[in-house]
C-alpha cells in the first residue's frame, strides 16, 4: 500500500492529487522551485522539498532532484501529474529503479505511446481502427486532402494539412522543423484528413493488475491551430452504442 506520494507537479495539477490523498488517507510531500514556494501546492501538502533553481529546467524537469527528493522526504511513490516529466519513460524507470511504486504506465508503455507511428501500428494490431499511415513521398492526387503529422509530442505542434500536392514538401519540411524545435524528433507521417472528423477522447484507468476501466469520452472538436480550447463530457454527438465502440477501443489500446 502507499503510504506517502510524492507530487511531481506544481498548481491545480497537484493540488488535485492532494486533495485525493488527504480524502484517502496517503500522507503526501511537495516539490516547489524557488519562485513556487509559496505556492498553494506546498502548503497543500504534509511535507515539502525545495528543488533549487527557478526555471522547469533546472528543477520539475529533473529527474534525478525530484527522485532525490522523494528519497529524502521518505515517501514511497511519485505521482507525475501532467506534463512536466509524465509522460518521460526514463523518469519512470528511474522512479521504479530507486524502489518507489510509480503512479503511472509501465515505462515501456509510455515509450511506445510516445511515438504516433509506434503507437499506430501496435493498438492496429490490437483490433482497434486506426487511419492508415501515408508515406509522405508515396501520395497521389486521388489521395488528398492528407494530414502531415508529426510522430512525438502534442499540442497541436508539427501538424499541416495539405489540398494540394505541390504543398506537400514544403509542408512536410516545416512540419519536421517545428518538430524538431519542439520535441527533439524531426519524424512525421502522413494520414488522411478527415474533413467533418469530430477530435473525442476516451479517459481511461488501469491497475497494475491488467484492469482496465473507460471513464466515458470528452469533446475536444473545439479548437484554435490543433489546440483544444473547450472540452465537454460527455459528447452530444455520442449515443449509447458509439460510446460502447469508443471504450472497448480504448480499453483495447490500453491493454
Amino acid at each position: 500500500m502507499i503510504t506517502n506520494l510524492l507530487v511531481a507537479n506544481r498548481g491545480e495539477i497537484a493540488l488535485r492529487v492532494l486533495r485525493t490523498c488527504a480524502d484517502a488517507g496517503i500522507g503526501t510531500v511537495a516539490v516547489f522551485s524557488d519562485p513556487d514556494a509559496d505556492a498553494p501546492h506546498v502548503a497543500a501538502a504534509d511535507a515539502a522539498v525545495r528543488l533549487p533553481g527557478a526555471t522547469p529546467a533546472e528543477t520539475y524537469l529533473r529527474a534525478d532532484a525530484v527522485v532525490d527528493a522523494a528519497l529524502r522526504a521518505g515517501a514511497d511513490a511519485v505521482h507525475p501529474g501532467y506534463g512536466f516529466l509524465s509522460e518521460s519513460a526514463g523518469f519512470a524507470r528511474a522512479v521504479l529503479d530507486a524502489g518507489l511504486t510509480w503512479v503511472g504506465p509501465p515505462p515501456r508503455a509510455i515509450a511506445t505511446m510516445g511515438s504516433k507511428i509506434t503507437s499506430k501500428r501496435l493498438v492496429a494490431e490490437a483490433g482497434v481502427p486506426v487511419l492508415a499511415e501515408m508515406e509522405p513521398g508515396q501520395i497521389t492526387e486521388r489521395e488528398l486532402p492528407v494530414l502531415v503529422k508529426a510522430s512525438a509530442g502534442g499540442g497541436g505542434r508539427g501538424m499541416r494539412v495539405v489540398r494540394d500536392l505541390a504543398d506537400l514538401p514544403s509542408a512536410v519540411d516545416g512540419a519536421r522543423a517545428e518538430a524538431g524545435a519542439a520535441f527533439g524528433d524531426a519524424t512525421v507521417f502522413c494520414e488522411r484528413w478527415v474533413e467533418a472528423g469530430r477530435h473525442l477522447e476516451v479517459q481511461i484507468l488501469a491497475d497494475e493488475h491488467g484492469t482496465v476501466w473507460a471513464l466515458g469520452e470528452r469533446e475536444c472538436s473545439i479548437q484554435r491551430r490543433h489546440q483544444k480550447v473547450l472540452e465537454e463530457s460527455p459528447s452530444p454527438l455520442v449515443d449509447d452504442a458509439l460510446r460502447a465502440r469508443l471504450c472497448a477501443a480504448a480499453v483495447a489500446a490500453a491493454r
